[in-house]
């Protein structure tokens, strides 16, 4: 019995009314074999009229409401332990936070979906088939007692094998649910991870590896599913085979003994008849135990976030709160999400030397229309951004600047018009994004190391590389101070490092892409204090030099950077002379 869920049954008052009501049905109903088997046996031995058939037939039906009673309790009674379980999980997650439970979004979610709803063969079938396996056997053994002590005394003796039997294999079938539980709460946050990151993953290259990544970890889950599923037709085959000897020798003796005239036939029916009644209560509990153990193992899951035996373990230790210290392996059960070594070979990086030089873009009458929209996104815009030169794009929000970024990161495909780059179409291109870097507004940051969020489009990055990226782009002072440096497991989306500190991990990764001759940069500044955006400016500063480089800003300090302003408002690129008769 799950203790700490059946405290929470017990607890919450319409719950616990509808559990005695399912258990009360369920013991009863069991019970009422008795009485089946006692008619029946009369009847069939001659001892009772035919008449008898209905009160049997009263019996069955009976046992028959019962039975839907019971169905009904027991479905009332899962709905009610599973709403106050996600509403104590919730209340706890809103008073701490995700990012202090040690979880990733999308294994909570589901722990609090898929997980908890896998409680219901605990709570109606297991809890039920339980309460029967507590009683029937002890009223069947009884009545055996009464009617043949031989047979009796065989069951008694062989009873306990199926306990006993069912508890070694489910000792074993515990810890592969629980494996298979960690590979489908290790799958779901993965993927809730990589979808939420999928923008910076294609800016950067390294979506077709993620695929990948997601396969191995839902090939894993596979497996797991697969040998649970193995562990749990075992124990059917030894419950079962354990019950059926157990019966051969009640019923070899019975038999014998009728032929030999020392068993009346009423009495060796009625052994017949009660001795499967006892031992079937201990192999659906041992059949239902098997069904209920994932539900088990995210019950233990919920309790332990309850509990806060999940809080971030870097706190164990005297650390700051939210650092942790230890690499954790990745969702493939190997290596982190984006480590190097699983990743396809790469040219390293090498300071100072570039492939390629800046292009040249050029859009002309370029149109771009999202589904579902009326209006364009852009409309009709033309413009050309000369090789290196730094391009600030203005103007209020909705006014397409980031539409012309996807437009140029290849996310977003014209209507009409064409993008050029050094004269050719970039339509189709996928290749061109090897030549980019992206630092959108909300950086994404993944549930891996420091150092493999930075390396994240130069996989083969060495850790001088990596470390001279994050001093160019001013972030090596606060990682260097992170209790595991560069090797610290970062928090899902960087829950533990402040907005400026995730920008400048973000700038980092394109400083560590010496190879990108084209810069988009998408308000890097915004919502940053003075002192994180003096660094983010300088940094910028310095990435830019070189490169062409189009930048989505509002703050003065961001803009000065440019060497050409323009402004966008509707979807167009407003001219020159208009802008300069507003500056007026």
């Amino acid at each position: 019995m799950h203790k700490d869920l059946l405290r929470l049954a017990l607890g919450e008052r319409a719950v616990r009314r509808h559990l005695a009501l399912c258990l009360a049905a369920a013991v009863l109903a069991g019970l009422l074999v008795l009485a089946q088997a006692e008619i029946l046996a009369g009847v069939l031995s001659g001892h009772l009229a035919i008449s008898a058939l209905v009160p049997l037939a009263a019996v069955v039906a009976v046992r028959a409401a019962l039975g839907l009673v019971q169905g009904e309790a027991a479905g009332r009674t899962g709905t009610g332990v599973k709403s106050a379980l996600r509403h104590r999980l919730l209340s706890r997650l809103r008073e701490t936070g995700p990012a202090r439970s040690g979880r990733r979004s999308g294994e909570l979610v589901t722990l609090a979906g898929r997980g908890l709803d896998a409680l219901d063969p605990y709570l109606t079938g297991y809890l039920p088939a339980a309460a029967v396996a507590a009683v029937v056997p002890i009223a069947v053994l009884a009545r055996l007692f009464a009617a043949d002590l031989a047979s009796a005394a065989i069951v008694l003796v062989t009873l306990p094998l199926i306990p006993v039997f069912g508890a070694l294999v489910g000792m074993h079938t515990k810890a592969v649910t629980e494996r298979q539980w960690r590979a489908l709460a290790r799958l779901g946050g993965h993927f809730l991870d990589v979808v939420r990151g999928l923008p910076t993953l294609r800016a950067f290259g390294r979506a077709r590896y993620q695929a990948e990544v997601i396969r191995r970890v839902a090939d894993a889950h596979r497996a797991a599913t697969m040998r649970t599923l193995r562990v749990a037709f075992l124990s059917s085959l030894v419950l079962e085979l354990a019950a059926s000897l157990s019966l051969a020798l009640v019923a070899v003796p019975v038999g014998l003994r009728l032929l030999s005239g020392s068993l009346e036939l009423p009495v060796a029916l009625l052994v017949l008849l009660l001795a499967p009644e006892a031992y079937l209560p201990l192999r659906t509990m041992g059949n239902r135990f098997h069904a209920a153990m994932e539900g088990v193992a995210a019950a233990d899951d919920a309790f332990s976030l309850l509990d806060g035996e999940a809080e971030d373990p870097a706190r164990q230790d005297g650390s700051a709160p939210g650092a942790r210290t230890t690499a954790r392996p990745g969702p493939d059960g190997h290596a982190p999400p984006m480590s190097p070594s699983a990743s396809p070979p790469t040219r390293p990086p090498s300071a100072g030397r570039r492939a390629g030089a800046a292009p040249e873009i050029r859009l002309e009458n370029v149109t771009v229309r999202y589904p579902g929209r009326r209006e364009a996104a852009l409309e009709d815009v033309s413009l050309m951004i000369a090789p290196g030169e730094r391009v600030a794009l203005v103007g209020e929000s909705g006014a397409g600047k980031s539409t012309l970024l996807h437009l140029l990161l290849g996310f977003v495909t014209p209507a009409s018009g064409r993008v050029l780059i050094d004269g050719a179409e970039l339509a189709g291109d996928d290749s061109w994004r090897g030549r980019l870097a992206f630092v959108p507004q909300r950086p994404h940051l993944f549930a891996a190391s420091v150092a493999d969020n930075i390396r994240l489009g130069s996989p083969a990055a060495t850790a001088d590389q990596v470390r001279a990226a994050a001093e160019a782009a001013h972030a090596d002072g606060f990682v260097a101070a992170l209790p595991g440096g560069y090797e610290t497991v970062l928090g899902e989306r960087g829950a533990d490092l402040s907005a400026g500190q995730r920008q400048r991990i973000a700038l980092a990764r394109a400083f560590c892409r010496p190879s990108a001759c084209l810069l988009l940069l998408d308000e890097p500044t915004a919502r940053l204090d003075g002192r994180s955006e003096s660094a983010i400016v300088a940094a910028t500063r310095d990435l830019t030099a070189g490169r062409t480089a189009v930048i989505v800003a509002h703050r003065p300090a961001m803009i000065d950077l440019a060497d050409r302003v323009i402004r966008m408002s509707g979807g167009r690129v407003v001219p020159a002379a208009v802008m300069s008769e507003g500056g007026r």
